[in-house]
């Protein structure tokens, strides 16, 4: 697959994400995969894993300042 910002090969790995849940909550997921671009960083993530992101967000503690989460396939 090739970056849609500068055309480069993307590449699948894991990292680690912010997400603003809302005003005041942010959540860390670490162990995230993704399709990473290797020149310009940008990244993708596939449908299926933003839907598991989002169910995972959906259950967070919104009364916390900051969550740190370890993504789960």
């Amino acid at each position: 697959m090739r970056c849609h910002v500068c055309g480069s090969t993307m590449e699948s790995v894991t990292t680690t994400l912010p997400f603003k849940v809302n005003q005041t909550t942010v959540v860390i997921v670490k162990n995230l995969p993704v399709s990473q671009c290797s020149g310009c960083r940008e990244y993708l993530l596939d449908d299926f894993i933003m839907e598991r992101v989002e169910d995972i967000l959906q259950n967070v503690d919104e009364t916390a300042e900051l969550e740190v989460l370890k993504y789960a396939a």
